[in-house]
């Protein structure tokens, strides 16, 4: 259990807080971008004013910043990593930043996901703090600016729109292991992230017998294989413009259901990138074989992919999830 107690509520009543939201308002850092009062980005811009220099020497970055052993830093992704050293229960962070980090976090999720994710970080890191880190890349406020937070199982971003044709962005990676058996069930009990299978497989019980075989693939791609294929093609599985529209509704709500998690304003950016590069109608659909749980032809690993949008659920043994999306193929990603 985490040693820190992230009370919002005391948080909100006090001086430094309330000091958060009236700048929001007063500020508006990110005019003409991510504008709400007390969104994330405005709580980043404020806990980097109080950063010390010998606080930002550790986890604030130019924006271009590389690192000699992982290239460029602020496009990182990995299952399991640590963008900077300090975590968040340390004393490297005052307790004031850390309530904030907490509320950027919050931020970041839908409401209704805030204590899956919560039980997400107890079974796989002993609780939000324990293990999170953040980095902050350039600075918030400006035209280009993110805030990147990483843990066993979880990186989440926040950038206000400031990067261009990428949403949410950057990469963004989720996973659970609920029992820390590291291998699941059939029934993947526990894992705040099996619905998403469970909405997916919806759509291949709508498929014929001949669908079946064409969104059948034998063997599971490299789960860190999440780079833009664009319009070359080569997508696994079938394609979605080939579907019925009782089937193309199903894969409409499989896509809700992967979204549904992030704030609106990331959602939004999302589905627009989808929009621009062509729709659903430009992706495949992809159930992978040869990790069958249990044998029972509910499919544990499985992608949603298109020229620029790739979600790649891997089941099996537990969840991980990798995430890339951008408006464009010709968007790089560094993983």
């Amino acid at each position: 259990m985490s040693s820190i107690n992230f009370n919002r509520r005391k948080f909100m009543q006090s001086t430094g807080a309330a000091s958060i939201i009236a700048g929001a308002a007063l500020q508006s850092p990110l005019s003409g971008k991510e504008k709400s009062q007390g969104n994330p980005e405005n709580i980043v811009k404020r806990l980097y004013d109080t950063l010390t220099d010998s606080q930002k020497k550790v986890v604030a970055f130019d924006w271009d910043h590389m690192d000699p052993n992982r290239g460029l830093l602020r496009t990182r992704i990995a299952n399991n990593w640590h963008i900077t050293k300090p975590t968040l229960n340390s004393n490297f962070y005052s307790d004031e930043q850390r309530d904030m980090i907490r509320m950027i976090y919050e931020g970041l999720l839908a409401s209704d996901w805030h204590a899956k994710f919560d039980k997400q970080q107890e079974d796989d890191t002993g609780g939000f703090g324990e293990t999170n880190n953040i980095a902050i890349f350039g600075e918030p406020g400006s035209d280009q600016f993110e805030f990147v937070m990483t843990s066993r199982h979880l990186t989440l971003r926040a950038d206000g729109n400031t990067t261009d044709h990428v949403a949410f962005g950057g990469p963004l990676f989720y996973g659970h292991d609920p029992h820390g058996t590291f291998n699941e069930e059939p029934d993947h009990d526990g894992n705040v992230f099996w619905e998403q299978a469970v909405a997916a497989n919806s759509v291949y019980k709508l498929l014929d017998k001949e669908q079946r075989k064409e969104a059948e693939v034998a063997k599971t791609v490299r789960e860190q294989a999440v780079g833009f294929k664009g319009a070359k093609g080569g997508l696994q599985g079938i394609a979605v413009k080939d579907l019925n529209d009782a089937q193309k509704e199903g894969v409409q709500k499989t896509l809700q259901s992967l979204v549904s998690m992030f704030r609106k304003s990331d959602q939004q950016e999302a589905l627009a990138c989808v929009k621009k590069q062509g729709g659903l109608d430009a992706c495949h659909l992809a159930f992978y074989t040869d990790n069958d749980i249990g044998g029972d032809k509910i499919w544990d690993n499985w992608r949603l992919e298109g020229p620029s949008f790739v979600w790649h659920f891997r089941g099996a043994p537990h969840v991980h999830v990798w995430v890339n999306i951008a408006d464009s193929p010709e968007v790089e990603l560094n993983a």
